[in-house]
């Protein structure tokens, strides 16, 4: 609905665009043509031109005047985009026969064309298209270039100098236009992104509440249970794991529903990194997945939350292990770039991502996975914008898929 909507705006725009044009197009050429030829000649005591018998003469303005009705319905039937690139084509054809008809074979200097071409060439950044402003400057200008060279008068260089000279200006003005609309539109992109995080943040934090209390006395009674019959049922630290699983999902909901403060520290990268390969060994053992360390030391301190750098490598060290059912080698690099930065690259082997998958990821509950949330890689996204840094996730020219997370050092 959204989209149909979005889609009607811009017909109605255009349309406006289109009707504005055309009041202006019939003004301006008939008002010009009424007085170079009537008015003008009075008062600079010229003789005044039967313009109804040189070129093609009453026809010229019949012929402008049949692409109306043409406009008129293409506006009624919503294809108003059409319109302007038909007057503009249209204009040139005729404009191209009059003038071929009227020097052609004569002595008289080349003096034709309408102050209408101007209004063609300003008015064009209106439209917010880059194909039809370059389809007006192109097209006048080719215009008189070809009737210079079929006429051989050197007089349509004039037109020309004038052409290109308000081209450059409509071209500057088309090119704020662009940048202001792009700007608008980031800003309503992230207005949009915004108000769906204040949404989901608000059932978040209800449900993750909600959630968690039960959840705790819940794997506290199943530890108890697990140490009173430690030998009798094997399915206790599959439940206990499961209840932990649940219990991540709940932190990533909790923390979208009021992310935590961040408490910057010097800490180390290295132990950072350490622990939470320690955290998912476990889990990549079972999976058959080797993890391969490289660390270009010795490193700096690095400021930041600790904490939640190591709920970060948590969720995608875990994301890599997942993604290799068969077993596989997880490559992880520590280096430092330029003596600013942290770059932490980790690889896996797994099946790789759809590139249309990769500029989704990290949206709300976007996921790949069968049992996912959507919700991990969305949190370790936003802790590592917190920290002014970036994470990028991109397919592997060979096999699988890369995670490059960079950090500032302070």
């Amino acid at each position: 609905m959204k989209e149909g909507y979005g889609n009607q705006k811009l017909i109605y725009e255009e349309k406006k665009a289109i009707k504005l044009f055309l009041w202006l197009f019939y003004i301006t050429f008939f008002s010009y043509d009424i007085f170079y030829h009537f008015v003008y000649p009075k008062f600079s005591k010229s003789n005044i031109t039967d313009i109804l018998k040189e070129g093609l003469g009453y026809w010229y303005y019949i012929l402008i005047l049949l692409a109306l009705p043409l406009a008129i319905y293409l506006i009624k039937k919503g294809n108003p985009y059409v319109v302007k690139y038909i007057y503009i084509y249209w204009y040139i054809l005729i404009d191209i026969i009059d003038g071929l008809l009227t020097y052609l074979g004569t002595d008289k200097p080349y003096a034709s064309g309408n102050i209408v071409e101007v209004l063609f060439i300003l008015f064009s950044p209106i439209f917010v298209n880059k194909k039809f402003f370059w389809t007006v400057t192109l097209g006048l200008i080719g215009k008189d270039l070809l009737l210079g060279v079929i006429l051989q008068d050197i007089n349509v260089l004039f037109p020309v100098i004038i052409f290109t000279i308000l081209s450059s200006i409509a071209s500057i003005i088309l090119i704020r236009f662009n940048s202001y609309i792009d700007a608008l539109t980031t800003v309503y992109d992230e207005l949009r992104q915004k108000e769906k995080l204040a949404v989901i943040g608000q059932m978040a934090a209800a449900i993750g509440h909600e959630i968690r209390n039960p959840l705790s006395s819940l794997k506290g009674f199943t530890q108890l249970q697990k140490e009173r019959y430690p030998n009798t049922n094997d399915y206790y630290p599959i439940m206990i794991q499961e209840i932990d699983r649940i219990n991540s999902i709940v932190n990533d909901l909790m923390y979208l529903g009021k992310p935590k403060v961040i408490e910057f520290k010097n800490s180390n990268i290295e132990e950072i990194i350490a622990y939470t390969l320690s955290i998912t060994q476990q889990q990549a053992e079972r999976q058959l997945v080797v993890f391969e360390t490289l660390i270009e030391g010795p490193l700096p301190s690095i400021k930041c939350d600790a904490k939640q750098l190591k709920q970060v490598f948590i969720n995608l060290f875990k994301n890599a292990i997942e993604a290799m059912m068969e077993g596989g080698k997880i490559k992880v690099n520590v280096k430092l770039l330029k003596g600013q930065e942290m770059y932490i690259s980790i690889q896996d082997e797994g099946c790789g991502i759809a590139e249309e998958d990769i500029l989704n990821l990290g949206e709300p509950f976007y996921t790949t996975k069968k049992d996912g949330t959507g919700l991990g890689l969305m949190v370790s996204n936003q802790i590592i914008k917190d920290h002014k840094g970036t994470l990028k996730i991109r397919n592997n020219q060979q096999k699988g898929t890369m995670v490059e997370v960079v950090l500032p050092l302070f």
